[in-house]
């Protein structure tokens, strides 16, 4: 059998630096699939009714889903080797560190911090935030910021509720916060009373920092995030179902379960309370106008942008390439890449959008391009009929000055 070295190694020259990847896919026991990720019906229990149902799909992740009887390496992608599944994405990097994610972040972080997924459920989640790297770091965990983008060709339908509550109502008080958790074991404890929701739209998205309420609703979301799973449920009913205290408290310190105090100071209250929250957070598609790209043959779309705190730690772009057109593009650098739509190659590299999908199955619709092979340029070419369209997340620093900001998309509109 190949060595590690020897597997990766083949993988990159192969793809002239960009790399396969296997679906990686995620069950949460507390919520309920949306079944619009393709993945067949009869495999959205695969990995049994006690694990609950898979309503995600993780993207380039090097990071470990914090599940409840999970195997270690749930949530982590697999590279695909001469047509076979090969070690792990988080492997190859620890091999070829900055030959795969560029020098700055390898010498920065070490690995691949960053991951992305898509999100599919019937109906909303409860209110939750994420905690702050500040926070997490007291369980030797990392904090979560988090952005959202919700892709058309995966929207179809909006499933049971396609809006999401976020912070909470201008001159709400903590108080009133701290009473909601003491109603817990009462049914619903009235939180989303304190909030207010957004109808959400395809074809838009937000960036929510860690310490933000929100109530994601039913829409199908590709999420570019920092590489974490930290939690905290301040809801105590959604659609009728209990929440465990348990998901409110699992990544708090053990003897602040119950400190009804702590849990309310776990907040980021100047954010959560802002009266400007959508235009503060709302993100709308904004074209690279950098890129020398034909226009009658493709697009490169911002969809993730702005930043966390001042810190660019996550971006996204969707790249759509007409039929018969192809797009040189030269990326800062690595990135991890899905196909929602078409066919086409992607460097030497045939892809397409699968319609169904067998658990366990090895699709063509997902690839790493390594920092290396960015920054030389990947040619992107539609080799089918209709537009090819992916989405590509990068990790931090690297917007660049040319990147929009939040806000700039009503600039464009302004212009007409």
């Amino acid at each position: 059998m190949a060595t590690l070295s020897a597997q990766v190694r083949s993988a990159l020259d192969a793809g002239e630096g960009i790399v396969r990847l296997a679906p990686t896919w995620v069950p949460r026991s507390f919520l309920m699939p949306g079944r619009r990720l393709k993945l067949a019906a009869q495999d959205l229990y695969a990995l049994g009714t006690h694990r609950g149902g898979i309503d995600e799909r993780w993207f380039a992740s090097t990071t470990p889903a914090a599940n409840e009887n999970a195997p270690p390496d749930e949530g982590l992608s697999y590279l695909i080797v001469n047509g076979v599944k090969g070690p792990t994405l988080r492997d190859a990097i620890a091999e070829f560190g900055a030959e795969m994610i560029g020098e700055a972040i390898w010498s920065k972080y070490g690995k691949w911090p960053v991951y992305s997924k898509f999100f599919d459920n019937l109906g909303p989640i409860p209110h939750h935030m994420h905690q702050s790297q500040e926070q997490a770091q007291k369980l030797g965990r990392e904090g979560k910021p988090e952005s959202y983008y919700f892709p058309p060709q995966l929207n179809w339908t909006g499933n049971n509720f396609p809006h999401t509550f976020m912070g909470l109502e201008p001159g709400t008080t903590k108080a009133e916060v701290r009473a909601c958790l003491e109603r817990w074991n009462d049914g619903d404890n009235g939180i989303l009373d304190l909030s207010r929701a957004y109808r959400l739209k395809p074809g838009t998205g937000w960036l929510i920092p860690p310490c933000v309420l929100h109530a994601p609703g039913s829409l199908v979301t590709y999420e570019p995030q920092w590489g974490s799973d930290v939690f905290g449920m301040y809801q105590s009913m959604v659609e009728g179902r209990r929440v465990p205290w348990e998901l409110l408290v699992k990544d708090v310190p053990e003897d602040k379960h119950h400190d009804l105090d702590y849990l309310v100071d776990q907040l980021d209250w100047d954010h959560n309370v802002d009266p400007y929250f959508k235009d503060h957070h709302y993100l709308e598609p904004i074209p690279d106008s950098t890129l020398d790209l034909d226009p009658s043959q493709a697009v490169d779309r911002w969809i993730v942008y702005g930043t966390i705190n001042g810190e660019d730690l996550f971006s996204a772009k969707e790249l759509t390439v007409l039929p018969g057109g192809q797009a040189t593009i030269r990326d800062p650098g690595a990135s991890g890449v899905i196909v929602v739509q078409g066919r086409g190659t992607i460097g030497p590299l045939d892809v397409d959008s699968p319609v169904y999908i067998r658990f366990g199955e090895l699709t063509k619709d997902e690839v790493f391009i390594t920092d290396k092979a960015a920054q030389a340029g990947v040619t992107f070419v539609n080799t089918g009929t209709e537009p090819f369209v992916t989405l590509r997340y990068f990790g931090p620093g690297r917007q660049g000055s040319s990147a929009p900001k939040i806000g700039d998309h009503r600039k464009l509109a302004a212009q007409g």
